[in-house]
């Protein structure tokens, strides 16, 4: 049987990450698609549902006191950019708690926690692709979610409220996000922060010492801050 899937946001490209997410999922599918909790409340009286992805800062009421107001609420999992809110979602049997941007892995880990209480397995749509599938991210570059390959970044380096992306093939883009909320994003995968400005692929890494590591012919420094951890994950890598 599959999950019914409403989807609540008031930001289109966020909508666009979760659908892509959905279809790439055996056992999902979407019953709609909202851009806030008054359009809601209209599809959860014509349609069945199993679980709402649901944004919490949106337009007229807010995702939290529009769950508190259902009096037979399905299973949910929030979506947002707001971690101050997770205690209060907890509160609420949220399944899970997705800090954006969320990467596929992470989405993957509340479907396989949602479907663990609603007692089905999870599975990719195709098995052949599960790791090209899973390993991508999207990030938000002028108006758009821009779909990242994990494995093609080479670093990233810290632009303010920005990040810059290289990519193995010599190309970057600018994105619109922290490096410490990218730390986060990355941590599942094979990243090292070597600086407060800079965090690098371990598998791009051809060389190294205590000042900085080697990507080919460009060198990224290392902080003194994060010299320790640097070394330790080399040595253990």
């Amino acid at each position: 049987m599959k999950l019914r899937c409403l989807l609540i946001d008031d930001e289109p490209p966020a909508l666009k990450v979760l659908t892509s997410y959905i279809t790439s999922i055996n056992g999902l599918e979407i019953a709609g698609q909202c851009g806030n909790a008054i359009e809601a409340l209209d599809v959860l009286k014509h349609k069945a549902v199993d679980v709402i992805f649901l944004d919490i800062k949106m337009p007229r009421i807010i995702g939290t006191e529009f769950l508190k107001n259902l009096s037979h609420p399905p299973k949910v999992i929030f979506v947002t950019a707001y971690r101050e809110y997770a205690v209060d979602g907890f509160e609420l049997d949220a399944v899970d708690y997705l800090v954006k941007p969320v990467s596929f892995e992470r989405f993957f880990k509340a479907i396989t926690r949602l479907n663990r209480l609603m007692g089905q397995e999870t599975s990719i749509t195709n098995t052949s692709e599960v790791a090209t599938t899973a390993a991508f991210v999207y990030l938000k570059v002028d108006r758009d979610m821009r779909k990242v390959i994990i494995n093609d970044i080479l670093y990233i380096e810290s632009w303010k409220d920005y990040v810059k992306v290289f990519f193995v093939n010599g190309q970057h883009l600018l994105a619109k996000q922290s490096i410490s909320a990218m730390e986060n994003l990355l941590s599942e995968h094979k990243f090292v922060r070597t600086h407060r400005s800079f965090m690098v692929s371990l598998d791009k890494i051809s060389g190294y010492n205590g000042f900085a590591v080697q990507l080919g012919k460009t060198e990224i420094p290392i902080g003194r801050l994060y010299k320790q951890a640097v070394m330790e994950k080399l040595q253990s890598y």
